[in-house]
């Protein structure tokens, strides 16, 4: 049976470390963006050097005598803690520059070995790195740390705010091409209706057909103009991501297919299937409040901007039907054609998808 000290030894009582197991970084000191943790870093670096230079990044004491002589033994003193605390900087160094987003536990023991293993040579000369000293390098780390973690964030972001871009650019286009394409169709049918008007003719076919280019530049326009109109998708890839995970993204393409034939490209082995495209006047509430019910669920956690879930699309069929009633067409069951058919053929080593 197992004594409660051993049992309390295999929990880690460190939130922060916990929750950094399980990929979810904590900012140990919270600043705005990546230039204030540059500027931070610059504060701590000219503290680190002050100490240095006024002698108070090490202690000693000044009573260790060598031969018999005080001042023979606060040389050697002298010379002895230069040298350790050269060997503790080293291995700061190498520890700052070692760092990689999301490993700085790892870097901080390291620093704190170091110290210890100091203090136990430099027993007998009272000889340690000052605790402030030590700090402030702890502090560096975790500030570089977060720096990392800041410029990573900030770079997702600026990629996926570019793609948004670029995506938004293209939307446009398409609509200003189908507005141009609906102009000229309205304008020649519109002149053909006129002709035969003044034939005393009447084309039922043309009029009702200049009513729906009307009704379609209407809707084209509304679309254009407003900016949160769009069409949700559910879609899956069984052959990339395993059965029950799903995306629910947003797209305002006037052909909504195209964007998820588009992530079904090269960057993933087989093609979404698609469960359902629904079209709202209010898309991106729609869409958010979707992620924010399935956000527990994430497949990444350290990244909200991300669209995959651990969800059945019946779960998510469910989720929608109660946010807008009733749906004309949801389909719960992939097919995954291209997955089923290259299955059968993979080298037996590789554990299929159940």
């Amino acid at each position: 049976m197992r004594n409660a000290s051993s049992v309390g030894a295999d929990v880690p009582l460190d939130d922060q470390q916990v929750l950094q197991s399980v990929g979810i970084y904590r900012y140990h000191h919270p600043l705005e963006n990546a230039a204030a943790y540059k500027e931070r870093l610059t504060v701590i670096e000219a503290a680190v050097a002050a100490l240095v230079r006024e002698g108070r990044a090490i202690e000693r004491s000044n009573m260790f005598t060598f031969d018999n002589s005080l001042a023979k033994g606060r040389k050697m003193s002298d010379d002895l803690s230069k040298l350790m605390l050269r060997a503790y900087n080293a291995e700061a160094d190498s520890a700052v520059r070692s760092l990689r987003a999301g490993n700085v536990e790892t870097a901080k023991r390291r620093l704190e070995k170091s110290r210890e293993a100091i203090a136990r040579l430099g027993a007998m000369m009272e000889m340690r790195i000052a605790l402030d000293y030590h700090d402030l390098r702890v502090e560096e780390v975790e500030l570089t740390s977060d720096w990392l973690m800041r410029k990573q964030e900030e770079r997702e972001f600026e990629r996926d705010e570019r793609a948004r871009l670029r995506e938004e650019k293209r939307v446009q286009q398409e609509l200003d091409a189908e507005r141009e394409r609906l102009d000229k169709e309205r304008a020649l049918i519109e002149q053909t209706i006129e002709r035969l008007r003044s034939n005393g003719e009447v084309d039922a076919d043309l009029e009702a057909r200049l009513s729906q280019i009307d009704a379609a530049i209407e809707q084209n326009d509304f679309r254009a103009a407003n900016i949160r109109a769009g069409y949700v998708y559910v879609i899956s890839n069984r052959g990339a991501f395993g059965p029950d995970v799903v995306k629910i993204g947003l797209t305002r393409r006037l052909e909504p297919s195209d964007r998820v034939n588009e992530l079904g490209g090269a960057s993933v082995p087989f093609r979404f299937d698609v469960h359902t495209i629904y079209f709202s006047e209010d898309a991106v509430t729609l869409e958010t409040e979707l992620h924010r019910h399935f956000a527990t669920r994430a497949l990444n956690q350290a990244n909200p901007r991300k669209e995959f879930f651990f969800a059945t699309p019946a779960e998510v069929r469910e989720v929608l039907m109660q946010k807008v009633g009733a749906l004309l067409e949801f389909r719960e069951e992939a097919e995954a054609t291209e997955y089923l058919q290259s299955v059968g053929a993979w080298p037996t080593r590789v554990v299929p998808m159940s």
